[in-house]
């Protein structure tokens, strides 16, 4: 009989009580969850994290932001779709990168592989369910946190509603920019 493998952090159990709990709730459910996660040994402060997507997105602009030499891109995987409105998306490239969540005393560290995308986005990378999973992370999107267990106990990250707020119409003017442009006469 197979004994079963258990992954990393599996035997506690992260929970969300009434002290995750912001002071208001402004419209569960409708902002986006906007962490700030430390990527290639610099904290991104506009990080979406995207529970519906199959995708670890980086910007190119944010990767020449954080001078990474293309020289350490590999070659792209697949095509994906999704991400430009009725359009399939071509990643550049891809790469491998240290991706950390972290509080005063306690962090977790991964290494995460991006597909390198070269359009607009409002946000400086994308974490989709390969995140959650390598970091066995849950998601609150009532109170816009983000809890994984790290060497001394629970880690907790998440947004303000006022960033998420920002992000989201930011995303949202983007958004209606490149519908426009598409549009024919």
């Amino acid at each position: 009989m197979a004994v079963p493998s258990y992954l990393s952090w599996s035997e506690s159990p992260i929970t969300f009580v009434q002290r995750d709990h912001p002071s208001h709730v402004t419209r569960p459910g409708r902002y986006p969850l906007i962490i700030d996660p430390i990527i290639h040994k610099k904290r991104l402060t506009k990080v979406l994290m995207d529970g519906g997507s199959g995708l670890n997105i980086l910007y190119v602009n944010t990767l020449d932001a954080m001078c990474i030499p293309w020289l350490e891109l590999c070659p792209a995987g697949s095509p994906f779709h999704g991400v430009i409105l009725g359009a399939q998306a071509y990643p550049l490239r891809q790469i491998d990168l240290p991706v950390m969540f972290d509080n005063q005393a306690n962090f977790c560290s991964e290494v995460l592989t991006f597909e390198v995308v070269d359009f607009l986005g409002s946000y400086h990378a994308i974490l989709g369910h390969p995140c959650y999973a390598i970091f066995m992370a849950i998601s609150n999107y009532t109170y816009l946190k983000l809890k994984m267990l790290g060497p001394n106990g629970i880690i907790t990250v998440g947004s303000t509603f006022s960033h998420a707020f920002t992000c989201n119409h930011k995303n949202f003017e983007l958004a209606t920019m490149v519908i426009k442009s598409s549009k024919l006469p």
